[in-house]
Order: C-alpha cells, then sequence, then structure tokens
C-alpha cells in the first residue's frame, strides 16, 4: 500500500496562497542550504506519484517545463517533469504536461485506488481543495509544511472545508538557515 503525503508552503499566519491566490511568496528565500534540501527532497520521491488539482497544476505546467525553470533549479525540474502526474478536474479536457494523467471522476475512490496499488508513493503539492477533501477522508498519511517566516494578512487554508477535528503527531522537524522550517506530521491514532 502506497502512503499519501501533503507537501505545501505555509505563511506563518496559516496559509497556503495569499489573498490573490499567489504563492511565490513561498519561494522568496532560497539559499544554497535550501535549494539543496529542495533538490534532495524533489529526488527522493523515484517513482511516485503526483498529485494536483487544477489550479496548482496550471501553476506548474506554466513554470517546470520551461527553459527557465531548467536554468534556475535544474535537479527540481528534472524530477518534476520526469515523475507520473494525476490532476484531478472536472472542467478540464486534456493535461498536455508529459507523464500526466487527467481524472474527471470521484477523487477520492481514485486515490483510494492508487493507494492500494504498489508503488513508491504519492504527493499532493498546494491543491488546497483536494488536501481538504483527502483530509476529511482521511486518506492522508503524512503532511509536511513548510514554514514560511511571513505573515499574509489573508488567504486560503488547506483546511478551509474540513468539518471534524482530527489530530496530528509531530515526528520531524528541521529549520534552516533563511527563516524555513519544515514540520512533519502524521495523523494520530483515534483516541
Amino acid at each position: 500500500m502506497q502512503r499519501l503525503t501533503v507537501f505545501n508552503n505555509i505563511s506563518l499566519d496559516g496559509y497556503f496562497v495569499d489573498g490573490s491566490g499567489d504563492m511565490t511568496w513561498a519561494h522568496e528565500r532560497s539559499d544554497d542550504e535550501w535549494n539543496e534540501f529542495a533538490a534532495q527532497n524533489a529526488s527522493g520521491g523515484e517513482g511516485g506519484q503526483l498529485l494536483f488539482g487544477r489550479i496548482t497544476y496550471d501553476l506548474m505546467v506554466a513554470f517546470w517545463p520551461t527553459p527557465a525553470a531548467f536554468e534556475s533549479n535544474p535537479t527540481v525540474a528534472e524530477q518534476m517533469n520526469a515523475l507520473d502526474k494525476v490532476v484531478y478536474s472536472r472542467t478540464m479536457e486534456e493535461a498536455t504536461w508529459e507523464n500526466t494523467t487527467l481524472v474527471t471522476h470521484d477523487l477520492e475512490d481514485d486515490v483510494r485506488q492508487r493507494k492500494a496499488a504498489d508503488g513508491a508513493g504519492l504527493v499532493v503539492m498546494g491543491s488546497g481543495t483536494i488536501v481538504s477533501q483527502l483530509a476529511e477522508a482521511g486518506l492522508i498519511d503524512e503532511f509536511q509544511f513548510v514554514i514560511n517566516p511571513v505573515v499574509l494578512g489573508q488567504g486560503r487554508t488547506l483546511f478551509e472545508t474540513v468539518t471534524k477535528r482530527f489530530d496530528v503527531t509531530r515526528t520531524s522537524e528541521r529549520a534552516f538557515g533563511n527563516g524555513n522550517v519544515v514540520i512533519t506530521y502524521e495523523p494520530s491514532a483515534a483516541a
């Protein structure tokens, strides 16, 4: 059975995008230490699949296949393009990014089937709407949050549509010189 991990940047006040839907603030504090971590993280999931909602997919496909992506971060760009990707959308007609499958049917059923299959793991990046749905359904095995030292004042949270409480347990953390802190949580066992 594959594990489903969420990997997301979050502002100090809890938003994954600002009030206009922008998340470029999450990439403003690059340095050698952070870039090395990002490259290692991107190369660690060989054979896994990336899961996106339509909005995050549109942002990713607009950057990662471009020459600018390969110039600014070649290791991450190579992995982002090589990995299998799934985009969940009821409005898209086709997904043009290489190695991408478009899924237009039920998100939860599809993710359950993917988790039950053999593989190296599933990772959701961005995609707040599907994070909320999968968290509510109890399908997420691990949350990896990059806490960015910025206050946005407004935006969207990853759990804005979750209606029931669930507890998590911190399993690791790592602070970086640029101010970012990566904290990993797993859902706690039901009490």
